[in-house]
């Protein structure tokens, strides 16, 4: 077996970004997180061997192969596809070392994953689940009969019930993590568990489990929510899945081609599942010129090609509501919106405040460095955008990708170079963001003298 262990990214020196070439040609971003991580998990759960091919091989990624494979499922990389030989619903076995719980979200998935089994799993980087409430985890899992208690040193440990008890769970607020924390418990129970939500959230889980032939069924109401039940021990077929491209990555290469003169550039295999095109959406209002190609559907999933122009582009005001829907797209939005003709308001962003970092301020002052007119609000920012931007500033990425990402962008269209402090959280999570965005246009240069 091929084991490939979580690559940490070397250090790294600042970076400069400024006069890019007009981005042209085809641009492939990485496969998608959330579907990547799922396919993992309801791989393991299929009887026979899944294969799948564009898996994102990010940090958070590796962390869940690593973990499926403590938990019995043999997973190898071969002939550029991950292959995923499964132990059927019901089938995996209890670790004999830690896992690694990765991000909130994914740690919310694996503890939804292993909650039926009556076997204790141990839990490291507990702290990792910061992002996401504890208790309205916890509480959603007890019913099920899974017992879950904290350590001190931020670990966890989670014993499942004998006799696993089918739920109905009224979502108190917007959850995908803990939605799909039931719907993963749910598969591998006897009886029928039921999740009510009203605001309907991210659907990968419940298409995923569907392609995959669980007994799933999905009604919306005329409200905007949704009733999602799931009747579990449903044996799960393996599958060919092809993971479509990552839409909050490919938001780099589209606000990139949209600022930078003469660009004309065609994102391939994008993911334009409703809950995600957020973003677009809002780069469309904005005077955005983009265009959906070669639209088609893929294990449920609606997938294009993203063609981009560069384009005028106008500043809008953005709603709390419409906001909530594109959190990780604020960061790169910001940009856009830097180069946009007037104002630009977006509000509702106080959730940015507990990220990697405090993106919201991390996204002001970067934005103050590179002399772009911002005003901070407690949970809103406005951006005083005059088409153009001068630049010239060092601007701290604070250790958040997605701020180091976005303000590489803003430096391809300025006048002066914008320069990154530190670049290395980029690798963990998008791998080849600089030479992708160097093969279609884009222009980068380390900063001598100020190694990290």
């Amino acid at each position: 077996m091929n084991e490939i262990a979580p690559q940490i990214p070397a250090k790294s020196t600042p970076l400069a970004s400024h006069g890019a070439n007009p981005l042209t040609g085809r641009f492939m971003t990485p496969g998608d997180k959330a579907i990547s991580h799922r396919a993992l998990m309801l791989g393991a759960l299929a009887v026979g061997h899944t294969s799948i091919e564009g898996l994102l091989e990010a940090e958070d990624v590796l962390a869940t192969a690593a973990a499926l494979r403590r938990l019995g499922v043999r997973i190898e990389q071969r002939d550029g596809a991950w292959h995923v030989h499964g132990l059927g619903v019901g089938g995996l076995l209890a670790p004999e070392a830690p896992l690694e719980l990765g991000t909130s979200s994914v740690g919310a998935l694996l503890l939804g994953l292993l909650a039926p089994y009556p076997f204790a799993s141990r839990f490291t980087g507990g702290a990792m689940l910061a992002g996401l409430a504890l208790e309205p985890l916890f509480a959603a899992l007890t019913p099920i009969g899974a017992v879950v208690t904290e350590a001190e040193d931020g670990g966890l440990t989670l014993r499942g019930p004998l006799l696993p008890l089918p739920a109905r769970h009224v979502m108190a607020a917007p959850s995908e993590a803990i939605k799909s924390a039931l719907l993963l418990a749910g598969a591998q129970m006897a009886g029928t568990t039921t999740i009510i939500e009203s605001v309907a959230t991210g659907d990968h889980t419940e298409t995923m489990l569907a392609d995959f032939g669980a007994a799933i069924t999905v009604t919306g109401d005329e409200a905007g929510g949704a009733t999602i039940s799931i009747t579990g021990l449903a044996p799960l077929q393996p599958r060919q899945v092809v993971v479509p491209g990552d839409p909050t990555s490919a938001a780099y290469p589209v606000v990139a081609a949209l600022i930078v003169p003469g660009s004309e550039l065609v994102i391939e295999n994008v993911l334009i599942n409703p809950v995600r095109t957020g973003l677009i959406d809002t780069l469309l209002e904005m005077g955005g010129d983009i265009t959906f190609l070669n639209q088609h559907e893929a294990g449920g999933e609606h997938i294009a090609d993203l063609r981009v122009r560069s384009s005028r582009l106008k500043g809008i005001r953005i709603s709390a509501e419409h906001a909530s829907g594109m959190l990780d797209d604020i960061p790169v939005l910001a940009m856009a919106a830097a180069y946009a003709q007037g104002e630009t308001t977006i509000e509702g962003l106080g959730e940015l405040r507990h990220e990697e970092c405090d993106r919201l301020a991390a996204i002001a002052a970067g934005l103050a460095a590179s002399k772009v007119t911002v005003s901070e609000g407690e949970t809103s920012l406005t951006i005083g955008g005059i088409g153009k931007v001068e630049g010239g500033g060092m601007v701290a990425s604070r250790g958040d990708h997605r701020i180091a990402m976005g303000f590489l962008v803003l430096g391809l269209a300025s006048q002066k170079p914008v320069t990154l402090d530190d670049t290395s959280a980029i690798a963990a999570h998008f791998p080849g963001f600089v030479s992708a965005m160097t093969a279609a246009g884009a222009r980068f240069e380390p900063v001598k003298g100020r190694q990290k």
